[in-house]
């Protein structure tokens, strides 16, 4: 095994095993030796399992962004710039479950919660999607005059639950279905 892909085999077998099992399920030791490596190992590329669960947040997160933005239709109505993000975030998310867990554990967990906190408050750094869709339904009188932690609620709350439950099987996910949840979540943050 090559010293590169070991370093994507930790990542993976942490992703894998904390989406299953929860941070405190997937001691740095089990994630060792699923990933086929020495404890000490993981030392190698990551100080300690606090950077290691960061890190692949980050990875995850540039993954997500990067398939919002390939055809995001910047500068299009807010509506269907809405719909486009509600749709590519609920479809990723149901072909990648591990994925989805992993990411509703990080932002539920002290490890994202000034993350969150930041982001929900308008205050994170950077340019933030989410945030200029509301800004400009906002500044454009589309979308009601809320606060961002607000409008998201409303709009990717009600995504994320039905994400989980269709992953959980729960509920079945496809189609017109799919935009229909879309726009229900349209219709409780438009004027």
């Amino acid at each position: 095994m090559e010293k590169s892909d070991r370093r994507g085999d930790i990542i993976g077998a942490a992703l894998e095993l904390i989406a299953k099992h929860g941070f405190h399920g997937a001691p740095m030791a089990r994630i060792a030796e699923k990933a086929g490596v020495g404890a000490g190992t993981i030392y190698r590329y990551f100080e300690n399992k606090d950077r290691l669960i960061m890190e692949i947040f980050r990875n995850l997160e540039d993954q997500i962004m990067a398939v919002l933005h390939e055809e995001y239709p910047a500068g299009r109505p807010i509506r269907e710039r809405f719909l486009y993000l509600g749709t590519v975030l609920l479809k990723y998310f149901i072909e990648h479950p591990l994925h989805f867990h992993y990411v509703e554990q990080y932002h539920n967990s002290p490890y994202g919660v000034s993350l969150r906190r930041d982001r929900l408050l308008g205050k994170s750094a950077g340019p933030d999607i989410f945030k200029q869709l509301f800004e400009d339904g906002i500044a454009q009188q589309v979308l009601k005059e809320l606060p961002l932690f607000v409008l998201f609620a409303l709009a990717f709350g009600p995504l994320l639950a039905l994400a989980r439950d269709h992953i959980l099987g729960f509920a079945i996910l496809e189609g017109p279905l799919i935009l229909q949840s879309i726009e229900a979540c349209w219709d409780a943050i438009k004027r």
